[in-house]
């Protein structure tokens, strides 16, 4: 991705952007005053085409396109460093996962193959209750088209243990799924708009 070294600010500013991230995060960005603790802390710095600090400033100047076309938003692990340092108590991983959530309802996903993680991962919680790693990884490697990714390591991870062929049997898995229901209406209300079909799995009790 080719970053943007000169901005041209007072054409590209969104003077609504600032307040749709302070709504959607419930964060006050306007206090960060880029003091670099954040991106001093970021492990990911070095893969980011914007380091943190810089995402904040962005907002606040009202760069919606560079910000949301960015890739640090979707490299964000969500590790907290950032919030833990942060001397205005911002929470600043907020703020990232909510730009996320933003750039989905924006149809402007930067990386869409971390998307297609998320999607699946949450698939399977929602499916078997908690995460089914054996089904999880092969469905995923379909989606992003690298159906033989990491599958050497199976046998090993099989011999160990680490993964098995059935899920586990978790109580209430229709609860768990009735939970991610009601977080998608309530996240599809809030962004005004009707709600999807929900996500074809079945689930037992």
């Amino acid at each position: 991705m080719e970053r943007n070294n000169i901005l041209s600010v007072q054409q590209s500013r969104d003077s609504d952007f600032i307040r749709e991230v302070e709504e959607a995060s419930g964060q006050n960005v306007s206090k960060c005053y880029q003091c670099g603790n954040c991106m001093a802390s970021c492990v990911y710095t070095f893969a980011y085409d914007y380091p943190v600090t810089q995402i904040m400033r962005l907002i606040q100047l009202g760069q919606r396109d560079t910000v949301l076309s960015s890739r640090s938003i979707w490299l964000c692990a969500n590790c907290q460093a950032c919030t833990t340092r942060c001397p205005n108590n911002i929470d600043v991983a907020q703020v990232m996962e909510a730009l996320r959530i933003m750039t989905r309802q924006a149809d402007t996903v930067s990386q869409p193959d971390i998307q297609a993680f998320y999607d699946e991962f949450l698939r399977s919680v929602k499916t078997f209750g908690r995460v089914f790693e054996t089904g999880l990884l092969p469905v995923y490697n379909m989606r992003v088209k690298k159906p033989f990714t990491d599958f050497d390591l199976a046998p090993r991870l099989l011999k160990k243990g680490k993964i098995t062929f059935f899920p586990a049997l978790v109580k209430n898995r229709k609860k768990i799924a009735e939970i991610f229901e009601v977080t998608k209406r309530e996240c599809f209300s809030k962004a005004g708009k009707a709600r999807p079909e929900p996500l074809s799995s079945k689930t037992d009790t």
